[in-house]
């Protein structure tokens, strides 16, 4: 524990700066201030008690109202909820989420790298190099909550920053990764704050002259709709699903319309969709994190059962000819891994979009 956390353990008033900096000498994800209990941090999925005090309803509150304004105050006091991300000198970077439980407010903070890694850095397959040269179509980086899909997009966008002029707009809920502008140009907007909603955004987006457009999420009809029209029009759009296969990730878009839309959807998702990486992040043997990355590449054939309304065979299409076409599977990555014995078989298991395969491919190992 550090000096600064056990300082405050004396001490019934805490210093939320004070805490969050010393959260991260953990090198924890999150952290959790909830009435009731001591702070909690997350350090490889699991949740963790600081050795402080238990916080009490006014605590909280003290806590949640030093690092809002009262616009932010006023926001979370109608709606009992509130997104935001800020950063602290000399701290870091957080992205913040407070809401209402029966006891009194409660925070929830997810640390977010100040410096942006690399393509390289962040271990991501060659192919991805290949993807961001893209000039225009739709790329989706999905998974679950906490699955490092914002580190990853952040990666990429980091890496056409470091090769390409383009003029990249980002519009986010809250705005996580802030870039600094090195050859690209970046306009980063936050729903709620800077614009009404992903949305409004999209359609206005298109008058601001960009090369590329970052989704934060793609959360409804109208959203989807006006990104799928931006990746046909010539911009390459970036966003994100919470999905955990590449198939799943088609058909939820395409579910996402009524029926008599979904041919038309299939048509366009066909022509645009250059690819998909559903991602898991898994904790490794010892500790710390390993991420599995499903890789779908649009070919003719993958268009083909998209427009046919065949996507049930795409997975099929995704196992063959992998050199060529760099598909790969949440599977083989799996079996790799424990090959390697980088993971448990509980936590591959537990992990996996497809468990009675893969269950199938360990018994033949």
């Amino acid at each position: 524990m550090s000096e600064e956390v056990a300082a405050q353990s004396s001490s019934q008033k805490m210093d939320i700066k004070k805490l969050l900096k010393s959260v991260l000498a953990f090198k924890s994800s999150d952290l959790h201030l909830v009435v009731g209990s001591e702070p909690q941090i997350r350090i490889d999925k699991e949740l963790r008690a600081l050795n402080l005090p238990v916080l009490t309803a006014n605590d909280v509150e003290e806590m949640a109202y030093s690092l809002i304004e009262d616009k932010q105050k006023k926001v979370f006091e109608e709606h009992n909820e509130l997104d935001f991300s800020f950063e602290l000198k000399d701290i870091g970077r957080f992205r913040a989420n407070f809401y209402r439980t029966i006891h009194g407010i409660a925070c929830a903070f997810r640390m977010i790298p100040i410096e942006i890694p690399t393509l390289d850095e962040y271990g991501n397959p060659p192919i991805f190099k290949e993807l961001v040269k893209k000039e225009k179509g739709l790329i989706l980086v999905t998974g679950p909550t906490g699955s490092g899909k914002s580190t990853t997009l952040a990666s990429m966008l980091h890496e056409i920053n470091m090769t390409e002029r383009r003029h990249i707009i980002t519009i986010e809920d809250p705005v996580e990764f802030v870039h600094k502008n090195i050859k690209s140009l970046f306009s980063q907007r936050d729903v709620g704050s800077n614009t009404e909603s992903f949305a409004t955004a999209l359609k206005y987006s298109l008058r601001q002259d960009p090369d590329i457009i970052l989704i934060g999420e793609m959360r409804d009809a109208e959203t989807i709709g006006a990104a799928l029209t931006a990746a046909e029009t010539g911009h390459l759009v970036f966003g994100t699903l919470h999905t955990n296969s590449a198939p799943g990730t088609i058909n939820r878009i395409i579910d996402v319309f009524d029926g008599e839309e979904q041919a038309q959807v299939r048509a366009q998702l066909a022509s645009s969709l250059v690819a998909v990486v559903s991602q898991t992040l898994i904790p490794r043997v010892g500790s710390g994190k390993v991420a599995t990355q499903e890789i779908l590449i649009t070919n003719p054939a993958v268009q083909n059962q998209i427009r046919e309304d065949k996507v049930h065979q795409i997975y099929s299409q995704m196992q063959l000819n992998q050199q060529e076409t760099n598909m790969t599977t949440q599977t083989q990555q799996l079996i790799e891994l424990l090959q390697k014995k980088v993971i448990s078989k509980e936590n591959a298991i537990k992990n996996s979009n497809r468990p009675e395969e893969l269950l199938k491919m360990i018994g033949a190992l």
